[in-house]
């Protein structure tokens, strides 16, 4: 199953992990602030009829698109129920492992995933893809946001050997001795890619940690990417520290004192630190598309 999705909720406080996506899902929306429509750039068109949120969460961002797309099922799926007590009736959550034989009898219109890296081996990610490609209708759409778990600055104020700065390759490594790499930024393209995906399409961000840019949209996102990282950072650091920790597993005690130098980091204006972002959409050929590809691959001589 999702072994590093798992681990979020193994935290002291399940509420303050949902609290984090919470948080996360409001970062995204002020950073594309500038389009329409900032839940997805995917073009998906006026009217969808079955929309796949995998990796739900508290499943905001399904029930927004739910509460914009009236025409829309639009299904959350996770592993843990989320915690809402509302849905417009035409947005359903669901528990289950999303590597399982999908059962959904309606082709979907668009698919979307955010936040998953470290989820799956790169098995378990190309048949992730494989299933999303085989489940939607002919034209329609998958798309994924992922965060580098890396963090950068462009004007040295970030120091070589503070803990931020290490904070990418630490919890790389812990990733790489589990079996899921934290890579999923870098690789999701390609992934999608060879499950057949066309019209592959990307956007770059740098995401602040913190209030320290000039502009105003983007001093906000780092508040809120700031108040993300506070809210998650235990439930990210804990078990894959106290489990795949070098040069052994970490205690309890050690990963608190790591994070308090993490908080203590973060709070420092002068640091400014950035990670960066990818969004990827992709399209399921068309029928005709497909025809015209095998039709290519079986000429003699191809």
């Amino acid at each position: 199953m999702w072994e590093l999705i798992i681990m979020l909720y193994r935290s002291p406080s399940d509420e303050q992990q949902f609290e984090a996506f919470e948080i996360g899902h409001i970062m995204f929306m002020v950073l594309d602030h500038d389009r329409e429509n900032p839940l997805h750039h995917a073009p998906i068109g006026k009217s969808p009829q079955h929309i796949l949120d995998i990796g739900t969460g508290k499943g905001t961002w399904a029930i927004d698109m739910a509460d914009m797309y009236s025409s829309a099922t639009v299904r959350g799926v996770d592993i843990f129920p989320p915690p809402v007590t509302w849905m417009p009736p035409n947005c359903l959550f669901e528990v289950d492992d999303i590597l399982r034989e999908w059962t959904w009898r309606e082709p979907f219109d668009f698919i979307h995933m955010r936040l998953m890296l470290g989820s799956f081996t790169p098995e378990g990610w190309d048949q992730l893809y494989k299933q999303c490609y085989d489940a939607l209708t002919p034209g329609g759409w998958i798309e994924q946001i992922e965060l580098d778990v890396r963090v950068y600055s462009d004007d040295g104020s970030l120091k070589e050997d503070s803990t931020l700065a290490t904070w990418g390759d630490n919890f790389i490594g812990c990733s790489d001795r589990a079996g899921r790499s934290l890579l999923t930024q870098e690789t999701m393209r390609g992934a999608m890619e060879k499950a057949g995906f066309v019209d592959v399409q990307e956007k770059l961000y740098k995401i602040p940690l913190g209030p320290w840019p000039k502009d105003k949209v983007l001093k906000e996102v780092g508040q809120l990417q700031y108040a993300h990282w506070i809210a998650a950072l235990e439930g990210w650091a804990m078990w894959l520290l106290t489990k795949f920790g070098a040069p052994s597993p970490w205690s309890t005690e050690e990963v608190q004192v790591y994070l308090s130098k993490v908080r203590a980091e973060l709070r420092n204006s002068r640091t400014h630190a950035y990670e960066p972002c990818r969004r990827v959409w992709a399209r399921k050929p068309t029928a005709e598309e497909e025809m015209a590809d095998l039709a290519i691959k079986t000429e003699p001589g191809v």
